[in-house]
């Protein structure tokens, strides 16, 4: 019988080696974006090889975690199918933690420079599932089908799975919404490369309190479809009459797959909406004004099993008070919407919204000198919360020398950790009161 001259055997293993090799690769480098492309797939050759450097390894992590100096791992799987935790843990999830991603590669805080999204300053509901048990649905939730909260990979963050075709919603304890308020929260997509084009998660700010659409509702719908740029559709409804119908044109797709920070500004009759730093929704008579009661989520044709939909740290805060006519008039602000990633003092991109009124501030009058004081909640030890306090504000001020150029000499700061707690340090919304920054004239 013929034998297979070993040299064959193992060049027709290592073929075999290369082929799957580059497919699983090809797959992980579909979710980044292109700039990140050609770096990222030198340092996976080098780490296939165990060649790569430390230097390589945090370039790679760095792509993974925007924004990220070597920290905390991103929680959003790099493949398309992610590991979900079975019920029965109840792992924790800490403080506030997204991943984002454009077409153009990674996103840095000056690409948020801009960003003119400005969060309520009252918080009126928080939830990142923190209290709640892996495998339950939520315990602050209502629904009339199902779904369950889960961990994303090795990571403590805690998602809420949506089932597709249902309205999942809640009802903050509120006669109604205000007049002004902001809707924060963080999605991912998994899973849907080859969605239908029709597929998409459906945000409702309505009247009806249960399963209904409503008599008078504005509803928005973000698509998931990767094969075309299917953009975002908004719908109301006033005294049930519908006004607009319209899609506006966006391409989300990298976004949405790469994990996005979606962000809603209601301002009386006047609806907004953000996709990472991108205004694509401005609308001055969209909203029926005084009417609304109830946030919605609304998951609509997704393969059951295949096509995953997550939801995580969602927020809804009062507006109402400028943040820079409150500095100048009472000489001191307090804020829970600059954002960092968890257990660290790196800064969330939609941070910057408010870091741009403080910026403004100082533009306005150059006599203002301003002290930046960071606050955490308890979790953890007290002296690592001291020093986390006080990087933080470090941190903040760095931006606005950096990226809005003010004098380092009128800033300085402190940290006083958990020392002067808020809010109840016990509950999910009393620790995301107490995780705050305040600004205080000097």
């Amino acid at each position: 019988m013929k034998t297979t001259h070993p040299f064959f055997k193992i060049l027709f293993i290592s073929l075999i080696f290369l082929f799957s090799s580059s497919h699983i690769n090809a797959q992980f480098l579909k979710k980044l974006g292109k700039r990140a492309e050609k770096a990222a797939e030198r340092a996976v050759e080098r780490r296939v090889d165990k060649e790569a450097t430390e230097k390589t390894d945090q370039a790679l992590d760095s792509i993974l975690e925007p924004g990220s100096k070597g920290g905390k791992k991103s929680p959003i799987p790099n493949g398309d199918t992610p590991i979900v935790s079975g019920s029965g843990n109840n792992t924790p999830s800490s403080e506030n933690t997204t991943g984002n991603s454009t077409d153009s590669g990674p996103k840095t805080l000056s690409v948020y420079s801009k960003f003119d999204f400005v969060p309520g300053d009252e918080q009126l509901f928080y939830d990142d599932f923190y209290n709640d048990f892996i495998g339950d649905f939520p315990s602050k939730w209502n629904t009339n089908a199902g779904g369950e909260v889960v961990v994303l990979g090795d990571e403590s963050e805690k998602w809420f799975k949506l089932k597709s075709g249902y309205n999942i919603l809640f009802i903050p304890n509120l006669q109604s919404l205000p007049e002004d308020y902001t809707v924060e929260f963080d999605v991912i997509g998994i899973g849907v490369d080859k969605t239908s084009s029709t597929s998409h998660l459906r945000v409702d700010l309505s009247d009806d309190e249960k399963f209904k659409e409503g008599a008078n509702f504005v509803q928005a719908s973000i698509p998931f479809c990767q094969y075309t740029p299917v953009g975002i559709t908004l719908e109301n409804r006033k005294n049930n009459k519908r006004e607009i119908y319209s899609t506006v044109k966006a391409d989300i797709r990298n976004a949405i797959t790469n994990g996005a920070h979606i962000s809603i500004a209601v301002n009386n009759e006047r609806f907004r909406l953000w996709v990472d730093e991108a205004k694509y929704i401005d609308v001055p008579q969209a909203v029926p004004a005084n009417k609304l009661t109830t946030l919605k989520f609304h998951a609509n044709n997704f393969k059951d099993g295949t096509e995953q939909l997550f939801i995580s740290h969602i927020k809804v805060a009062k507006g109402g008070v400028d943040l820079r006519k409150k500095l100048l008039s009472e000489g001191k602000i307090s804020t829970n919407a600059i954002l960092f990633n968890s257990g660290s003092d790196n800064l969330k991109p939609e941070s910057m919204g408010i870091i741009r009124q403080i910026f403004q501030v100082l533009q306005q009058d150059a006599s203002i000198n301003l002290k930046i004081v960071g606050h955490t909640d308890a979790d953890g030890e007290e002296k690592n919360n001291l020093t986390l306090s006080k990087n933080r504000a470090e941190a903040v001020k760095a931006t606005l020398i950096e990226i809005y150029g003010v004098d380092a000499d009128r800033l300085s700061t402190d940290g006083k950790g958990e020392s002067e707690p808020i809010g109840d340090n016990s509950t999910t919304e009393g620790k995301a009161q107490n995780r705050r920054v305040e600004f205080i004239k000097q």
